[in-house]
């Protein structure tokens, strides 16, 4: 009999990619990656998101569309096709939740207009019951927030920008 037959004991690394899957599932996560003793293993799963685009519908006036903006909390770079390329463009560096101030009903750690300095905290962003600063990449001033608060993240998504 060879490793490969039936009812043999899966292999460590087999094992621990198991077990990374079901850490996956346990958390909702879509990826994880780990390296330990020289082995470096990434476990991700495909999630189909379908978005709901009415085909045609009425422009709401506006003084309706001028209430709208005044109530959202967040601010997208208009003009901008692509913000991921955009130079200053903050991505994340990790899948999770991200937060914009540091507990509920506490004020934002930043807003469209303010100005930050390299180092400042722009975000938290919880991963795995762990909440992580994000800070400023580099000085200068936020021009577009492209997340709402409590919005789960993907790796590499761009978040805020500064310029």
């Amino acid at each position: 009999m060879t490793g490969k037959d039936q009812g043999a004991k899966p292999s460590a690394e087999g094992q621990l990619i198991r077990e990374l899957a079901e850490l996956l599932n346990e958390t909702g996560l879509t990826e994880i990656e780990m390296e330990k003793s020289g082995l470096k293993v990434r476990v991700a799963r495909k999630i189909h998101l379908a978005a709901s685009v009415p085909l045609a519908g009425p422009i709401p006036a506006a003084p309706a569309m001028a209430t709208l903006a005044s109530q959202a909390p967040v601010a997208v770079a208009s003009g901008a096709a692509d913000p991921s390329k955009h130079p200053g463009a903050v991505k994340s560096p990790m899948v999770g939740t991200a937060y914009r101030s540091p507990e509920p009903g506490a004020a934002s750690f930043c807003e469209v207009g303010s100005k930050v300095s390299q180092g400042d905290t722009l975000l938290i962003i919880e991963a795995m019951k762990t909440m992580n600063q994000i800070p400023a990449p580099r000085s200068g001033t936020v021009t577009a927030i492209l997340f709402e608060n409590a919005q789960p993240v993907e790796y590499g998504e761009p978040l805020i920008i500064i310029e």
